[in-house]
């Protein structure tokens, strides 16, 4: 099941999930999970952190506390629509330090797909509600063997006391962010195995195993496996340490087994792992590339270090700025071979000087008098995707700024994404990201308010774009369309 993630702070996040935001306003996390019991079907767990000094709190009997409303509506043509609304109180703060609070609502749900609406509201503010919608399927988990979504816990303890918090003997408080620094050295992941009974002998066990997200390769020292007993619900909980994990994007990943060992049924749980210390290791140990090191003037290292940011991980991004920090310029001068070493283990030299020359050439096509041609965003961009399959560019407008419409067939698993850049300062070559619908990217939906004004009236609040499409002379829209 594709887990939902919503972060309500209006701007895209990397790794993988939706986010909004208001000013002076309540922050919360969200994330899904779907389970199944034999005697109510299919259940799907929302589960939400709130942010806890974002919310406003008022006085009560021992101290401070605040209230949240909560509306759920899932929405299916298949199946009659799930609503669901609560109103959700604080833990009691009896001094100034106000943490995180979460709260786990389970709904029973019949296989398909589904719109999900979520509306919470900061009682004791002004503010308006946020608002968030987002598609989610539903997997049939009880019609044969199969593994449910893997839960991941902040901590977890065991514990037989009923609360919301209670599941299969352990108090599991759950971890929406899937991001792992130095200091969080173990995984505690939770799942479920459902049918195993009526799959009768032909389920032997479920292996566990971590990949590297961007190789595919699997980590030895990660696999192991548990054989399986005939039950209809199997709880499994596991501690994966990762001490010794080096940063990167990784997959952990449950599998059950037959037989012949071939998989049956298999869930993943997606993380980028921040790992100082093996990084460190690693560094040491490197051999340095005569040819390599030659390829790099001395005056031009920071330059081609910092020229990795626009393709570099969360984790990675990290550390090469506290290598640039430290201004060493032979700790630099290995970090980036390192850095292809790890991108491209046999033939590292090769795979750096096709990115140098990529480097090059943005430097030349989309440098200005104050940004280097990578920090731009036409240069990131390209050193992050390649070079698009079409530009259409529009230097002079009647009623546009100078724009640019950059076009990719092929992304990853992605057809036909779009970029739309902006020169609203019309010198400088200084041309902005102004809306894309690539994943990840700024999503702008006054993106053709924006570009045409320059000299034309502002849209209404009910419709930004309201005038747009009388903007003579305007065809930024048709041009983006057409692709």
């Amino acid at each position: 099941m594709k887990t939902l993630r919503i972060i309500f702070i209006f701007i895209f996040l990397l790794n993988q999930g939706l986010t909004w935001s208001q000013k002076n306003s309540m922050r919360a996390y969200m994330d899904t999970k779907q389970f199944y019991h034999p005697s109510a079907g299919n259940y799907i767990e929302i589960h939400l952190q709130f942010v806890g000094y974002s919310i406003t709190h008022e006085s009560v009997t021992g101290g401070l506390q605040s209230r949240v409303a909560v509306k759920y509506e899932l929405i299916s043509t298949s199946s009659d629509t799930i609503r669901d609304a609560y109103l959700l109180t604080s833990p009691l703060y009896k001094d100034s330090i106000i943490d995180d609070f979460y709260d786990i609502r389970r709904l029973a749900i019949k296989p398909g797909k589904y719109l999900m609406k979520i509306e919470l509201e900061d009682v004791l503010s002004k503010n308006n509600p946020i608002k968030a919608q987002q598609e989610i399927s539903i997997e049939d988990f009880g019609s044969q063997a199969s593994i449910s979504d893997i839960e991941i816990a902040e901590y977890a303890y065991p514990d037989t006391n009923v609360s919301t918090f209670q599941k299969s003997g352990y108090y599991l408080i759950p971890r929406i962010s899937n991001f792992y620094p130095s200091q969080l050295t173990k995984i505690p992941a939770y799942f479920e195995i459902y049918n195993l009974s009526s799959a009768k002998d032909s389920i032997v066990g479920v292996k566990q195993s971590i990949v590297n997200a961007e190789t595919g390769a699997v980590l030895e020292n990660f696999e192991s496996f548990n054989r399986l007993k005939p039950t209809s619900v199997t709880p499994m909980f596991k501690s994966i340490d990762i001490t010794y994990l080096p940063s990167g994007k990784y997959a952990l990943n449950y599998t059950l087994l037959n037989k012949n060992m071939e998989d049956v049924s298999m869930q993943s749980y997606i993380f980028e792992r921040s790992n100082e210390f093996t990084d460190s290791i690693y560094m040491d140990d490197l051999v340095l590339d005569p040819a390599f090191q030659a390829s790099i003037t001395e005056d031009s290292v920071a330059f081609y270090l910092e020229s990795l940011l626009p393709i570099s991980k969360p984790a990675e991004i990290k550390n090469i700025i506290l290598s640039l920090k430290e201004k060493n310029t032979a700790q630099m001068r290995r970090h980036i071979q390192a850095y292809w070493k790890k991108v491209s283990p046999t033939q590292s030299y090769d795979e750096w000087l096709k990115y140098k020359g990529q480097v090059q050439l943005i430097e030349r096509l989309y440098s200005s008098n104050f940004q280097n041609g990578y920090e731009t965003d036409r240069g990131r961009v390209y050193l992050k995707y390649g070079a698009p399959s079409s530009i259409n560019a529009r230097e002079t407008s009647p009623s546009e700024y100078p724009y640019e419409i950059w076009v990719y067939n092929k992304i990853g698993v992605f057809s036909n994404k779009r970029f739309v850049f902006y020169n609203p300062d019309l010198v400088n070559n200084a041309y902005r990201l102004l809306h894309s619908d690539m994943l990840g990217e700024l999503k702008n939906p006054a993106w053709q308010q924006i570009l045409v004004k320059r000299n034309t009236n502002n849209g209404t609040v009910d419709d930004p774009n309201k005038y747009n499409q009388k903007a003579w002379g305007s065809n930024s829209y048709d041009l983006f369309r057409q692709y």
